[in-house]
């Protein structure tokens, strides 16, 4: 069931902090949309410092992400994977999904992964944050990417805040 035990996702207040966010434009109206909500979502925690940049398609997220782990308190990437007949759905995913994992490791920045790995547009747009989708990935990656920040700053942590 879709949504089904998601965290809260109310705003948290994050002023002072930035972020990063990066999309792929395959799927572009709604990873366009996602990114628009990303923003809203920043917005609403207090962040004033956001840059918005993208790239091709979802294999080249994590290396742009690594590059705004650098700059940024934190990194939201976003993407739709839809699968199709071949393994490459699985390939890219995988790839994707090491690949942002092993950014927020190695930087010691927070990573959101936004990119929606789905069966068919049509779940896609039920979790881009459409009118009418159940779901809004990117509001929510955004929240969570900033709660992440949040307690990384708490738990006084070598890295983002210490440069």
């Amino acid at each position: 069931m879709a949504g089904f035990g998601d965290p809260h996702t109310e705003p948290v207040d994050a002023a002072g902090l930035s972020i990063g966010i990066v999309g792929s434009r395959w799927h572009n109206d709604l990873v366009e949309h996602m990114i628009e909500r990303a923003k809203s979502a920043a917005e609403a925690c207090g962040v004033t410092d956001v840059g918005v940049f993208r790239v091709a398609g979802s294999v080249e997220l994590p290396v742009v992400a690594q590059a705004l782990a650098r700059k940024y308190d934190a990194v939201v990437a976003l993407g739709v994977v839809i699968k199709g007949e071949t393994q490459h759905f699985e390939y890219v995913c995988d790839a994707v999904t090491s690949g942002l994992t092993r950014v927020a490791l190695d930087e010691g920045t927070p990573v959101a992964h936004g990119v929606l790995t789905v069966q068919s547009l049509g779940q896609a747009r039920d979790r881009a944050g459409l009118e009418d989708s159940i779901e809004d990935k990117g509001w929510q990656a955004t929240v969570a990417v900033l709660d992440a920040a949040l307690t990384l700053r708490e738990i006084g942590k070598p890295g983002i805040f210490n440069r």
